[in-house]
C-alpha cells in the first residue's frame, strides 16, 4: 500500500535531519554520549534520534550539529530528482521487495570492493 504524500515526505525530512546529526558526529569523532555532554542532551535522546525512534526538531539539529563543531548552511539550488524519488518509491514497496534490492544493492558494493582490494595487491 503506498504511503500518503504528506508522511512520505515527513518521512523524508526526518531523515535527512537525522543524516545530518549523524554525519557531523562521526566527522567529529564523537561518540553520540560525548556528543550529548557538549550540547546537554542525554545519550539516549541522540540514540533515538538517529535510529529513526524519533523526529528532531531543527532546533535540536542544529544544536547538536554546533556542538560537533559544525554549522548547517542551506542555499537554494536544482532539485535532485534521485533522492526523493527514490526514497517515495520506496515507500510502496513490500518490505521483501526493499530487502531483496537491498541485499542485489551490498553485492554490487562487495564485488566492487573486491575489484578495488584485487588492483591493490596485484
Amino acid at each position: 500500500m503506498p504511503v500518503a504524500p504528506a508522511i512520505a515526505n515527513r518521512l523524508y525530512t526526518g531523515m535527512v535531519l537525522r543524516n545530518l546529526v549523524r554525519e557531523a558526529r562521526k566527522r567529529a569523532r564523537l561518540t553520540q554520549a560525548a556528543l550529548g555532554r557538549r550540547a546537554g542532551v542525554p545519550q539516549s535522546t541522540i540514540a533515538r534520534l538517529e535510529s529513526g525512534a524519533r523526529t528532531p526538531s531543527t532546533d535540536l539539529v542544529e544544536r547538536l550539529v554546533r556542538a560537533a563543531g559544525f554549522e548547517i548552511r542551506v542555499r537554494l539550488g536544482e532539485p535532485d530528482p534521485g533522492t526523493a524519488s527514490l526514497f517515495h518509491r520506496s515507500l510502496g514497496r513490500t518490505p521483501a521487495e526493499r530487502l531483496a534490492d537491498a541485499a542485489r544493492a551490498a553485492r554490487f558494493v562487495l564485488r566492487g570492493r573486491r575489484r578495488i582490494e584485487d588492483r591493490e595487491r596485484g
